[in-house]
């Protein structure tokens, strides 16, 4: 699938070099270096101009790389962060300036060594015009969805809002994120299909979900490959041009495609529309 100019990828994870950004002693999991530079020269193949980077839960509450790597390349990315409870407003304000436009929380059910649910963090993040980016757990968004829907931000769903695709379109779990869209204020990122079925490429399970998200809220859809694809050691790891040519798949209408690699992403993380 050739992909339209700005296109972007809303959901990457970088690391490295290991010396320079070490992971945090509590972190689960490791990773080999996944640079900025060998992603771009990655996503140039794929023509993928743009790319939101969130900053990974191995590093815990550190997103200097973030921040340094959003510094550099201010045109190419933009992030979400995870940030500590102590943050201070001027903080806020410096990584708003650096292209940060939201923070990251997770599930509890995901462990206390990344950001849980802060109603008082959200709230200060809101202050900066940030969005909320949730990552549920299994079903759990039944448990968490009032709460995110009471925060004062616009929320994301990671990775199909984690509903276990098995589970199909009529779960209880997925007919409440459908009501979530239903607000207004809650965006679901197409990514992640590993991350929601125990099956490899094509990923079919997920793609029931994938058409149902579209015909519902098109407009609040956004696309991420989840490079490098962290913790896949034990499956057949994803190629990313297989993953850009599943959303044609996910997605057939190239109006409709172009839309959320396109005009979705600059809405919701404020790249400017691209040229001509």
């Amino acid at each position: 699938m050739k992909s339209p100019p700005g296109a972007c990828d809303s959901h990457i994870h970088l690391f490295g070099p290991a010396s320079k950004y070490p992971f945090a002693s509590d972190s689960p999991y490791s990773s080999q270096d996944a640079l900025p530079e060998t992603f771009m020269a990655l996503a140039d193949k794929l023509g993928v101009s743009r790319a939101v980077i969130v900053s990974p839960g191995g590093y815990g509450r550190n997103y200097q790389m973030l921040a340094d790597t959003l510094q550099r390349y201010p045109d190419r990315f933009r992030g979400i962060a995870l940030m500590p409870e102590e943050a201070s407003a001027a903080e806020f304000a410096r990584l708003t300036q650096l292209g940060v436009r939201g923070l990251r929380m997770m599930s509890a059910k995901r462990g206390s060594h990344v950001p849980n649910y802060s109603p008082e963090v959200a709230a200060r993040a809101a202050e900066h015009g940030w969005h909320v980016q949730f990552y549920p757990h299994g079903t759990d968004i039944l448990d968490y969805a009032d709460k995110l829907l009471a925060l004062p931000n616009t929320i994301v769903l990671d990775h199909f809002a984690a509903v276990p695709a098995a589970g199909g379109t009529d779960q209880p779990a997925f007919k409440t994120v459908l009501r979530m869209l239903d607000t207004g204020r809650v965006w679901i990122k197409l990514s992640g299909p590993m991350r929601v079925t125990p099956g490899d490429f094509p990923y079919a399970p997920v793609t029931p979900l994938a058409h149902a998200l579209v015909r519902h809220a098109p407009e609040r859809l956004v696309f991420g490959t989840d490079w490098p694809h962290v913790n896949m050691n034990d499956r057949g790891m994803p190629n990313d041009g297989d993953l850009i040519d599943l959303l044609g798949e996910w997605v057939p209408d190239t109006a409709v495609r172009n839309r959320i690699l396109v005009d979705n992403a600059c809405t919701l993380y404020g790249f400017p529309p691209p040229r001509a």
